[in-house]
């Protein structure tokens, strides 16, 4: 968010209670994305406080890990599918026809480089995403005409208290799992030797929202440190 406002941008953002994180400068309104109508509150309020919206980014998601993939239960993939895919879908829907009408806009959706090496435990949440990067591609596609781009983040390993969290879950279900740490990657440093910041993927998303990438929709641009090269 701080990128985009320094960028100026006006920006308005979201999460399902007040948060501090929100910097200076940026609009906030409570809104569930999971469900349609946290997505209808959500675009009514862009509308209201932004007069409209040229730049959508999708940075929702998130999932906890079971001990592998029969032990989800169905209420919980349908919630991954809500977080981490259908939000973007639903949101997509309310905002993108004013785009179509001013024939541009840039959209980035935000997911992960876990979709390239999927484990049982998280299956619920990388194919979640898999299906937003599927998503994303067809809807470039289709909006290309109109001057809109849609592209896709896809980040690595990054410092953030959900994500230690996440490791830290993950840890301890694969060791009532009975694996080994090193099968986990739940403790892997990337090449670069350094966890990813929110910074860095902020960046990623600045530029594929910026000038300088305006001949680039239908990409998926994996942020990882090089834990997945040339992926």
């Amino acid at each position: 968010m701080r990128q985009l406002l320094d960028a100026g941008a006006e920006v308005l953002t979201t999460a399902r209670s007040a948060t501090s994180t929100v910097p200076e400068g940026a609009a906030f309104v409570a809104a569930d994305v999971r469900t349609r109508a946290g997505a209808e509150a959500l675009a009514a309020a862009a509308q209201e406080v932004l007069g409209g919206v040229d730049i959508l980014v999708h940075n929702a998601g998130g999932a906890r890990p079971y001990a592998g993939s029969s032990a989800i239960p169905d209420e919980v993939w349908q919630d991954a599918l809500d977080l981490n895919y259908l939000a973007s879908v639903r949101l997509d829907s309310l905002l993108v026809p004013a785009m179509r009408e001013r024939r541009s806009g840039a959209i980035v959706h935000v997911s992960s480089a876990a979709v390239l090496t999927p484990v049982g435990p998280f299956l619920h949440y990388t194919t979640a995403k898999a299906a937003l990067e599927n998503y994303s591609r067809g809807l470039a596609l289709e909006l290309a005409p109109f001057g809109i781009q849609v592209n896709a983040v896809a980040p690595g390993r990054t410092a953030t208290p959900g994500g230690e969290a996440t490791r830290e879950q993950w840890a301890e279900v694969s060791a009532r799992m009975g694996a080994a740490p090193a099968e986990t990657n739940a403790e892997d440093t990337p090449p670069l030797g350094r966890d990813g910041q929110p910074d860095d993927i902020a960046h990623a998303v600045l530029f594929l929202v910026s000038d300088r990438a305006s001949w680039l929709t239908g990409r998926n641009l994996i942020v990882d440190g090089g834990e997945f090269p040339m992926g």
